[in-house]
Formats: C-alpha cells, sequence, structure tokens
C-alpha cells in the first residue's frame, strides 16, 4: 500500500514537514542518502575524540513555534546563549565586542565613536520595526503570483500591514530589500570598524561585498532569531547542531514516521503529470500519494526530475536560478585554547570572548578586497574568517582540557578546481588566524576541509550554497524559486518542495518545512 507522503532529504526542513503531516494522521517516510539523518545539521566527530557541528554550526534562526509544536526541549534539545555575541580582531591590538544587551553593546562602540553609539537606538529601532514584519511573514505561505482569490487575499491582507508603516518606515522597508549593507548603514554609523562589524551580516552566505545591492536584506536575515526567547541572541545547541536533527527525528519517530538511511533518491517518478513515487539508487521503487523533496530546487529538477515533465519556461529559469554562496567550512581539533593577541593586550578581555564568533574582518574595505580578490583569484589572501569555540560552552564535544573550533569562512568562488587548490586554500584560512593568534597552527592536531566541492558532495548544497539560492530580491518570497510557485507548490501535480529553497530561505528555521507541511495538508 502506497504511503501517503515520502519526503526526500532529511535535513532539518524535511523532519519538520514530517513531524507537522504525520500530526495531521498523514503516513510519512524519510529518505535519507547518508548514514546520518539531519542533512547539513550533523554532529560527527571529525577527529578520534573530537566532535562538531561540521556543516551548520550555530542557532539563533530556529524558529519558537517549531520548538515548542515538535516538543524539540522534551526530546533532548538544549540552546546555550553566548556570553558574547562576536568580536573582531584589529591589526592594532584592539577589538570590537558585541556583547548582549543594548546598553552594552552602546558602551562597546563609544570606545571607537561616541556618534555612532548615540545612533544605536534608531538603529535597532528601524531594524525591529523591519524585523517584525519578517517574523510575521516567516510561517505564511508567500502570495503565489497567478494563484486564485486565496492568494490575492494574502496580498491584500499584507498590503494592509505595510500601509499601517509611516512615510518613513516605508521607506527603510524599501532600504532594507533594495540597497547594499554599506549603503544603508551610511544611514547611522560613521566610523569604519563600527560598520564592518554590522556589515559582516551582509555578506555571510552571500557571495558579494558590501555594495552589492540587496545585501542589506542578508543582514536582516541573520538578525530576526532568537534564542530562549531573547531576540538577537546566538547559541549553541548541546551536543552541536545534530542535537537539533536528533530532537526532531525522535519527535517525528514517536509520531510514526518511518526513517531510512542510506537510501538515496535517483529519480522522482512521474506519471500523467502527477508525481507518483521514487526510484533509489538501489533500483528500488517505491509509491506515495505525495512526494516532497527537501533538496535545493536546482538540484531536484535538473537531477532528479526528467524535463520532458516540466514546462519549458521553468525548466529554462530554474536552470538560471543563482547558487552559490562562496562559503568554505573548516572543522579543527585543538589541544589547547588559541591566545588571540587583541584578547592579551586589552583589559577588558575575558574569558567570555571566547565563546564568541571571532571575526577575522576588521574593515569595510577588507570586506569588499575580499571579494574583488575571490572574484579575480578564485579565493581571496585575505578571506572573511570566523571561528567559533563551542567547546568553550560544551565540554561534550572534545577530550578534557582540549577544544574544537568550526572556521565558516567567506569568498571562495565555487567554480574554482577545488580539488585541486583545497589545500592551499585551507593554508590560507590557518594563516589568517595565525595572524591574529599566534600559536595557532601549533595546536591543531587535526582537521577537516570542506570546500565548496566538499559541501556539495557531501550536503548536497549545489554549488556548495549553505543557503539553497542567492536570497536576492529576484529569489524571495514570492518568487522563491520563481513566481508562480512560491507557495511550495512546483509544475508536477503531488510534487511540494520543502527546503531553504523556498521562503523564507536559508539558515536552520524550520521555517519551509512548516509551511510546506500546511499547503501539503491542504490539498489533501
Amino acid at each position: 500500500m502506497a504511503q501517503d507522503v515520502i519526503i526526500i532529504g532529511g535535513g532539518h526542513n524535511g523532519l519538520v514537514c514530517a513531524n507537522y503531516l504525520a500530526m495531521s494522521g498523514m503516513s510519512v517516510r524519510i529518505l535519507e542518502r547518508r548514514h546520518i539523518i539531519g542533512g547539513a545539521a550533523v554532529t560527527e566527530e571529525f577527529h578520534p575524540g573530537f566532535k562538531n557541528s561540521v556543516a551548520s554550526y550555530t542557532v539563533s534562526l530556529l524558529n519558537p513555534k517549531v520548538i515548542k509544536d515538535l516538543e524539540l526541549q522534551k526530546n533532548g534539545l538544549s540552546i546555550l546563549e553566548r556570553k558574547i555575541n562576536n568580536i573582531w580582531p584589529h591589526p592594532d591590538g584592539n577589538f570590537l565586542a558585541f556583547p548582549p544587551g543594548s546598553e552594552n553593546l552602546k558602551t562597546e562602540i563609544a570606545l571607537f565613536s561616541q556618534h555612532d553609539a548615540d545612533a544605536l537606538e534608531r538603529y535597532f529601532r528601524d531594524i525591529e520595526m523591519v524585523a517584525e514584519i519578517m517574523r510575521e511573514l516567516l510561517l505564511q505561505t508567500p502570495p503565489n503570483i497567478g494563484g486564485g482569490l486565496r492568494d490575492i487575499l494574502k496580498a491584500a491582507k499584507l498590503g494592509n500591514r505595510l500601509r499601517k508603516l509611516t512615510l518613513e518606515d516605508e521607506r527603510i522597508f524599501l532600504d532594507i530589500f533594495t540597497k547594499s549593507v554599506s549603503d544603508f548603514l551610511d544611514f547611522y554609523f560613521e566610523n569604519d570598524r563600527v560598520k564592518a562589524a554590522f556589515a559582516f551580516d551582509g555578506v555571510v552566505g552571500n557571495y558579494a561585498d558590501t555594495k552589492t545591492p540587496g545585501s542589506a536584506y542578508v543582514l536582516m536575515h541573520h538578525v530576526i532569531g532568537e534564542v530562549n526567547g531573547k531576540k538577537g541572541l546566538w547559541g549553541h545547541a548541546v551536543g552541536g547542531m545534530g542535537a537539533i536533527t536528533q530532537a526532531m527525528a525522535k519527535s517525528a519517530i514517536a509520531k510514526g514516521v518511518q526513517i531510512d538511511l542510506d537510501a538515496p533518491v535517483s529519480e522522482v517518478l512521474v506519471e500523467a503529470g502527477k508525481a507518483t513515487g521514487v526510484r533509489l539508487k538501489s533500483g528500488a521503487v517505491l509509491k506515495a500519494k505525495n512526494i516532497v523533496s527537501n533538496l535545493g530546487p536546482k538540484l531536484l529538477f535538473t537531477r532528479l526530475v526528467n524535463e520532458k515533465y516540466l514546462p519549458e519556461d521553468f525548466s529554462r529559469r530554474i536552470k538560471r536560478f543563482k547558487m552559490g554562496s562562496g562559503t568554505f567550512r573548516m572543522n579543527v581539533a585543538l589541544k589547547g585554547l588559541p591566545q588571540f593577541t587583541c584578547l592579551q593586550n586589552q583589559a577588558r578581555a575575558t574569558g567570555d570572548h571566547l565563546t564568541a564568533g571571532i571575526v577575522m574582518a576588521p574593515s569595510v574595505a577588507y570586506l569588499d578586497k575580499s571579494f574583488s580578490d575571490a572574484k579575480a583569484l578564485g579565493w581571496s589572501k585575505e578571506p572573511v574568517v570566523e571561528m567559533l569555540i563551542p567547546s568553550t560552552l560544551d565540554d561534550s564535544l572534545a577530550p578534557p582540557g582540549q577544544h574544537v573550533a568550526s572556521l565558516f569562512c567567506q569568498q571562495f568562488d565555487p567554480e574554482v578546481d577545488w580539488e585541486k587548490h583545497r589545500d592551499e586554500a585551507a593554508e590560507t584560512i590557518l594563516n589568517i588566524i595565525e595572524a591574529n593568534a599566534p600559536g595557532f597552527k601549533d595546536l591543531i592536531v587535526g582537521q577537516q576541509v570542506l570546500s565548496p566541492l566538499d559541501l556539495e558532495n557531501i550536503f548536497g548544497l549545489t554549488s556548495g550554497d549553505i543557503m539553497h539560492g542567492h536570497l536576492s530580491l529576484d529569489q524571495l518570497f514570492s518568487a522563491r524559486p520563481m513566481l508562480g510557485y512560491g507557495d511550495y507548490r512546483t509544475p508536477i501535480k503531488g510534487l511540494y518542495i520543502c527546503g531553504s529553497g523556498t521562503h523564507p530561505g536559508g539558515g536552520v528555521t524550520g521555517a519551509p518545512g512548516h509551511n510546506s507541511a500546511k499547503e501539503i495538508i491542504r490539498d489533501n
């Protein structure tokens, strides 16, 4: 007997979708091609005795409703707050820190610019105004262009929400979606080091510089989260990011969801314009009333769906869906804590600063040159490097007295021959850290290197894109992945998509899985 739903891919959105579908009474089966559930949100041993969140690496965007509905805390999830959100080392031995709490941050920024400290209140008011609108939209299916009355009403409801804004707030809303992060920040800040710190969020997972139009939205995308009910914080899942997906899997299994590991899908089967099942790489055929893909849309429609089943205009556009976040990941096993020069020379530095994301990108010019070098050379000789040492908060990840570090690095061209240049690029990254923390290389006892090619081959992230597609204006909301298919449906009846290539985009949010499930339930 055919099941109600087969979900291709056991990443976090697939797990979220499965949970909600099972809650509605549907029979659900997840097919995961790897040996472990969780997609890119997994914890694995990468060196004997050392484990880490090997791809996705930090928590903030996971939606509170998803946490509550799936009872993730009852299923073992515990999230710790970073004691300091981020720090930015500077070449002169100083650093800028972003501590929790607006007054603490204001005091810190005043060390660099009283003007910028005074501007913080206005900046956060404006950011939070837009963030609140975005939070309202996260768990809503966008109006589908070309849809019926329901979609017209959705669009009208959104229009009414925006009409309640003042004229200046409407301008700010437009700024966020159209301006570069550099132009947007110029409205508020004058100090280059302060601007660079805020601008960092505009280039994370965004192969672009700070002058690229639309990068202000990428900043917004990264600040709409919360940890334990506290907005704007970043945190650590005890046991690594795999603790999130393990809790989701536990919740799903309790609802009757079947999870198959080592079960790669080679083809979506279509009969008379309707998805009817899947063929595994083993040759086995599995049937279901509904097929749901947690893969990136470009991967799904260029690899698993025969082009003959797709409208020509859809196929032409999906092939040109913009991909490539320019991301390079490393996981490093350390025999001790690194000693950052900036934390040795400043009286205000404490041990809490090593719980932060340590961002090696001290100026706006550095951010921009990193991108221009990558475009010219394949990767920057001074890339943007963020180091997180989660073992400072979670001693389960490494042997006593030892540590693990996540290196999250930007501005690496996905088109480079990474089989040839992987190790050279990794050495470039380590050199950046060594310059900021002399002796760092001597602490390394093991490492895992994940180029854009490795992110694609291991986790199915096309072109190494951690967002499943650019977060540009032409690929957001009703246009994600494409106008006419912004509602988690596809040109093939019974085939749905639930991953980060749909609204509201990338990050470990659970929102696409939640929203897709609502539409599948509505259709069934």
